[in-house]
């Protein structure tokens, strides 16, 4: 691909980002005024969809306090891997 189509594809990438991240916060608006809308109701009926906005509980482990008080174990633990990161600045 020479230069020009490079940057040509660069620009359209760029634009399509954008317009990805206008509907994203679109969505997270109308996501918003649902939840709003349900205030501490977990589940409801609107027409026909089921919306539920329910807690959920997940248990997490606490990686840099294990580092802190038990770095032998984390190291055993931990594991490195590599990714390719893919960025057009």
């Amino acid at each position: 691909m020479s230069t020009i189509e490079l940057e040509s594809k660069c620009r359209e990438l760029r634009q399509l980002q954008a317009l990805i991240d206008e509907a994203q916060q679109e969505a997270e608006a109308i996501k918003n005024a649902i939840k709003a809308s349900m205030g501490d109701c977990e589940s409801l009926q609107a027409g026909e969809y089921k919306i539920s906005w329910k807690p959920v509980e997940t248990a997490r482990i606490d990686t840099a306090s294990l580092k802190k008080h038990c770095p032998e174990l984390a190291a055993i633990y931990t594991k490195t891997t590599i990714i390719r990161r893919f960025i057009v600045a």
